[in-house]
């Protein structure tokens, strides 16, 4: 389908797991970066598109959707092949705490608002917010390979077949490496993440500093 405009940022890990879902789902899409870095997404024309001044946005059919998930569950809804969840009702409530787990636990604990907020008011410099980066997104990542422990792992989170847990993992091991935070001791979350990075259909969605604004 065409028409869909995706206005992110390249390294925002929201914009990157819909960018993921997109790939999965086989949709062009055009991109529109908002670079966080000069303050764009504080700008006008972006308040306008989100007054929480937050990327992601797609826009489709006319309308603007904001906040990952739901542009996620849209995309679901509106091409349900193939799908990101399964078609059992109880594993879809599995899936989706799975994937809660990282979007909702760990990624606004660590987003990067937050931790210069808590810089700013403890005179903090860059080691301490590396540390706080590390913890938080360890131990997240840690209950997280409890919960895979405890679920129903194949290949990828959900027995064999990338799902939505899978597409908001690989982002939030894009930040744990960036911040260093230490990861080698959860075999699990370790085997899955190399499985999906040899995923060719998903490798086109992952950060890339933009040149412009560029067609997929």
């Amino acid at each position: 389908m065409s028409g869909i405009t995706l206005y992110d940022y390249w390294r925002s890990s929201a914009s990157y797991r819909v960018r993921l879902a997109l790939a999965v789902k086989g949709l062009e899409y055009r991109t529109h970066p908002v670079n966080l870095l000069v303050g764009a997404h504080k700008a006008a024309p972006h308040l306008q598109r989100n007054p929480q001044a937050f990327v992601p946005v797609m826009e489709i059919e006319g309308v603007e959707l904001t906040q990952s998930l739901a542009i996620i569950d849209y995309l679901e809804e509106r091409f349900p092949t193939p799908a990101l969840l399964p078609e059992d009702f109880l594993e879809r409530a599995q899936v989706r705490a799975l994937a809660h787990a990282l979007a909702v636990d760990i990624h606004p604990v660590c987003n990067l608002s937050i931790v210069k907020e808590i810089a700013l008011l403890s005179d903090a410099g860059d080691e301490a917010k590396k540390a706080w980066m590390q913890r938080h997104i360890r131990r997240g990542l840690c209950a997280f390979e409890k919960l895979l422990e405890r679920g129903k792992p194949g290949r990828f989170c959900f027995k064999d077949r990338i799902g939505l847990a899978d597409i908001v993992l690989l982002p939030q091991i894009y930040n744990a490496d960036r911040w260093s935070a230490e990861r080698s001791d959860l075999p699990l979350i370790c085997g899955i993440v190399e499985r999906l990075q040899q995923e060719e259909v998903l490798q086109a969605a992952a950060p890339r500093e933009p040149l412009g604004t560029t067609t997929h």
